[in-house]
């Protein structure tokens, strides 16, 4: 099991918004959905990172850009923009951070992935 913590600012912000929304009941239909996909993407990373739902998989390009391996799970499929979620393992041992959400970027066309931007894991050297 690994403990998930969030990118920031980006990450924490965005959770922070969504989370409180709905505690006080006041998300927006598309909010509501996207604090739902999260959760579960979140609860599926923490017990399995390759469990088969997530279609986890490392993105090169990157992982070349950021200079550490950068996974991308599935929060949503067969949907148009489908919902991605991006990752790295650590800062420790036994951590997932969560640094970015993004809808499914073009990857077959040329630089798919250069529009795609993440938070910082929280490192010290970020």
């Amino acid at each position: 099991m690994f403990v998930m913590r969030l990118g920031v600012p980006e990450m924490e912000d965005l959770w922070s918004d969504l989370s409180g929304k709905a505690k006080s009941g006041t998300p927006g239909k598309d909010e509501e959905n996207l604090y739902k996909k999260i959760g579960k993407a979140m609860v599926l990373l923490a017990n399995d990172p390759r469990h088969p739902g997530l279609k986890s998989h490392e993105i090169e390009a990157l992982s070349r850009r950021y200079g550490m391996k950068v996974w991308q799970s599935y929060l949503e499929n067969k949907t148009s923009g489908a919902g991605r979620i991006y990752w790295v393992y650590g800062p420790e041992s036994g951590e997932i951070t969560v640094i970015g959400i993004e809808p499914h970027p073009e990857d077959k066309k040329k630089d798919g992935y250069e529009k795609v931007r993440l938070s910082a894991t929280g490192k010290e050297e970020d």
